[in-house]
């Protein structure tokens, strides 16, 4: 089941609580983490949503995305399992 999706191109004004909040109407948000550098902690332009099943993120998907937040066109997408071993 994948139910977490991928956004990019997020403002680093963009904080966690307008992103689920922008998140749930396509939805209930169960979890959202804007992703931070570790050194100087401010965003780095993307962030992780989960949706509490696959067909809201499925909907995140096609209503979201391409839409603005916070002066920005969000890119949303399905998130693709890390990489890294």
């Amino acid at each position: 089941m994948n139910n977490k999706v991928f956004v990019g191109n997020l403002s680093w004004d963009t904080t966690e609580e307008a992103l689920s909040e922008f998140f749930s109407q396509a939805g209930t948000v169960e979890e959202c983490s804007i992703i931070r550098d570790k050194i100087s902690g401010r965003s780095r332009g993307f962030a992780f949503v989960t949706m509490s099943s696959e067909a809201e993120a499925q909907a995140a998907i096609d209503t979201l995305n391409g839409k603005e937040l916070d002066g920005r066109q969000l890119k949303v997408d399905f998130a693709r399992p890390s990489e890294n071993k």
